[in-house]
C-alpha cells in the first residue's frame, strides 16, 4: 500500500496544525495499566513538562524526570506541586541517567533522538530486578502494514483533534521538549535490536505513528 497523495497530506497537515492534540499523553493511561499499583522509584526519560511524571507520582514513593531541554524542565518544575514525590533534572540520556536501580522506567517519544541499542542497555542497567520498562516510541513507516496503519490514523487523528478542541483552532501542546526530529528506524529494526538487548521484550505497532515496548527485568 502506497502513502496517501501529497495534496491530501498537505491538507491534513494544515487541519492538524489548526487542531493539535497531544499524541503522547494519549498513551499515558495505557502506560499506567502496565505498572503496579504501588512502586518505589520511577524514572521518566525525556519528561517534557512533566505530565507523565505527575501521574507516576500518584503511585511511586519517588519519581525523577529528566530532559535535555532546560526550558521545558523549568516549566515542569513550575507545574508540579512541591508536595509531590517528583523532581526534575536537566540531563542527557543515556549517559546522564540518575543512579538506580529504579522499579519503573518510562520513555515517551524520546528514544528516536538517542542511540537506540546503547540507550536500551542503559535502561536495563538502571532497572531493578523485577522492574518494568515501558517505551512509547516513533518509527519510520516502511512496510505495507506500516502504511496501512498510517492511512487509518490520518482521519482518526483529524477527528480526535477536532473533538478535543471542540472544533476551534488551538495552540500546540506544550508538554514536549522543543527538540524534535522524525524517526529514522523502521519497526522491524527496532524490534530486532530491542529483543537482542532486552530478551523477551514485547513490541507492537500502534496508531498515531507510535509503537510500544514493554520489558520486565528478570
Amino acid at each position: 500500500m502506497s502513502p496517501p497523495p501529497h495534496r491530501l497530506l498537505q491538507a491534513l497537515d494544515r487541519f492538524n496544525a489548526a487542531h493539535p492534540w497531544d499524541h503522547n499523553a494519549h498513551y499515558h493511561p495505557w502506560i499506567l495499566r502496565r505498572l503496579p499499583s504501588r512502586f518505589g522509584s520511577a524514572l521518566d526519560v525525556g519528561c517534557g513538562s512533566g505530565d507523565l511524571v505527575r501521574l507516576l507520582a500518584t503511585r511511586a514513593d519517588e519519581v525523577r524526570g529528566i530532559d535535555s531541554d532546560p526550558e521545558i524542565t523549568s516549566r515542569a518544575c513550575l507545574l508540579t506541586p512541591e508536595a509531590t514525590s517528583a523532581s526534575f533534572t536537566v540531563a542527557d540520556a543515556p549517559t546522564g541517567l540518575p543512579d538506580g536501580p529504579h522499579d519503573v522506567i518510562t520513555c515517551v517519544a524520546t528514544l528516536h533522538h538517542l542511540p537506540f541499542a546503547e540507550t536500551l542497555a542503559a535502561f536495563r542497567r538502571h532497572l531493578a530486578p523485577g522492574g518494568t520498562l515501558v517505551v512509547v516510541g516513533l518509527y519510520r513507516p516502511q512496510t505495507a502494514t506500516d502504511h496501512l496503519l498510517s492511512a487509518t490514523a490520518l482521519p482518526l487523528n483529524a477527528a480526535t483533534g477536532w473533538l478535543k478542541n471542540r472544533g476551534r483552532s488551538a495552540a500546540p501542546p506544550v508538554s514536549m521538549s522543543a527538540r524534535t526530529r522524525p524517526a529514522d528506524m523502521p519497526f522491524a529494526d527496532i524490534a530486532q535490536q530491542a529483543r537482542t538487548v532486552l530478551p523477551g521484550a514485547r513490541l507492537r505497532r500502534r496508531l498515531f505513528w507510535r509503537y510500544t515496548l514493554t520489558w520486565r527485568r528478570p
